[in-house]
């Protein structure tokens, strides 16, 4: 399969190039970039044949069967659906929106197509979490609750590499989004009750930089989420698993009993890597002319409490 990825030199999108390489039977055909000389320097070290500053240049491209979208995240909808007229499958990185109305679009957009339309929620896709979800379908395992801390030290515009940003960022549609896709899917239900509360706003990102999230489904699992961007000391998403079967703390692709011992994870999948498995996906989706896990229809409900969420924080402002 040949791929394009917009955004390839950023901090995700070199995560995907990294990926789709250990991937047989896929390759990058085209990258996408905002400056022509970082594209182009970009591309003739990962020996990548085409590369442009216009996503309409890389879709009319007879070698580009796919896109992954891992651009800032206000262009997601409209590149995903800019994608997905263009006879283009797409892959786009979360929130696959930023409001709830243009998730919506991009579903009917993705229905009348038929293309295959995936949101990138790797929790989905880590070794960690699939081992969590195959003994919650096995029946051995259910969730009583979820707790959940997503933390970072970001008192300035950057991304993940320290590098600065010409977007904001946010912690409820961007970072709460993966734990709110990844509540509902391990619990197998949307969120009936949810609440939210949000810290003070940065005097110059204007964004809250704490924020205080509830939700229970209605067979009575809690997730309980805190979410900073003051927060000194290790980064990153961090979830503790309280089940009527023990606890576990799943972080990134390792995961630990209540104890801190190590579960072994050996054979959950084939990488232990999962933005891997996650490309590995939307790609066999595409030769299997399948709908992927992770569709963006899927993830359609996260989206639906996410707005919810945010009616809540306007409420307690």
């Amino acid at each position: 399969m040949r791929l394009c990825v917009a955004g390839a030199s950023g901090a995700f999108g070199m995560k995907h190039m990294d990926a789709i390489a250990q991937i047989e039977g896929a390759e990058v055909t085209s990258v996408v970039g905002t400056k022509i000389d970082v594209i182009r320097q970009f591309a003739e070290e990962r020996g990548v044949g085409h590369y442009c500053t216009d996503l309409a240049e890389a879709l009319a491209r007879d070698d580009v069967d796919g896109v992954i979208l891992a651009t800032p995240t206000q262009m997601h909808a409209s590149q995903a659906i800019q994608c997905l007229e263009a006879g283009k499958h797409v892959m786009v990185e979360i929130p696959m929106a930023d409001n709830i109305e243009d998730a919506r679009k991009l579903v009917e957009v993705q229905k009348k197509t038929g293309l295959v339309a995936m949101a990138g929620h790797t929790r989905r896709f880590n070794p960690s979490h699939q081992w969590i979800h195959n003994k919650i379908k096995a029946g051995e395992l259910k969730v009583q609750q979820m707790d959940v801390q997503t933390y970072f030290f970001r008192r300035t515009n950057t991304n993940a590499k320290g590098q600065p940003r010409s977007w904001t960022d946010h912690l409820l549609w961007h970072h709460a989004c993966h734990t709110v896709d990844l509540f509902q899917y391990q619990t197998g239900e949307t969120a009936e009750k949810v609440q939210a509360l949000e810290g003070p706003h940065h005097p110059d990102l204007g964004i809250a930089m704490d924020m205080s999230i509830g939700m229970k489904v209605p067979n009575g699992a809690i997730c309980t989420l805190s979410l900073s961007f003051n927060n000194e000391g290790p980064f990153g998403t961090f979830f503790r698993y309280i089940c009527d079967n023990g606890t576990y703390i799943a972080r990134y692709d390792d995961l630990v009993d209540g104890n801190e011992n190590p579960v072994d994870l050996t054979g959950v999948a084939v990488s232990n890597n999962g933005i891997e498995l996650q490309d590995r996906e939307f790609i066999a989706a595409v030769k299997e002319g399948r709908e992927p896990n992770s569709s963006v229809a899927q993830c359609l409900p996260a989206m639906e409490t996410l707005n919810r969420l945010e009616q809540c924080l306007e409420a307690n402002s």
